[in-house]
């Protein structure tokens, strides 16, 4: 499964499609030009228990790192996600 991105400058997310489908996603806001905000993940039954959710949130990580800004999990599950994952914490904002 191979996570994909889409970008506007404004908002964005991160995907992975099955038989062109989005079948999971997460959903970012820009807050000004160093700064992520995750404000929504979806995963489709199908995928569910598959830890596609956490494949999502380290993109997102991967993409801060590369790009030097921060994140700021707002959904409740990519928020849950940094904090079992503390390894994590360098993009938190």
């Amino acid at each position: 499964m191979k996570v994909q991105q889409e970008d506007n400058d404004k908002k964005g997310e991160f995907y992975i499609e099955v038989e062109g489908n989005r079948a999971a996603l997460m959903t970012y806001t820009w807050a000004g030009k160093d700064k992520l905000i995750i404000d929504h993940t979806e995963v489709n039954n199908t995928l569910r228990g598959k830890g596609v959710g956490y494949k999502l949130v380290a993109a997102s990580v991967n993409f801060a790192r590369s790009k030097n800004i921060k994140i700021l999990p707002l959904c409740p599950f990519a928020k849950s996600v940094f904090d079992k994952k503390p390894e994590y914490s360098d993009v938190l904002a």
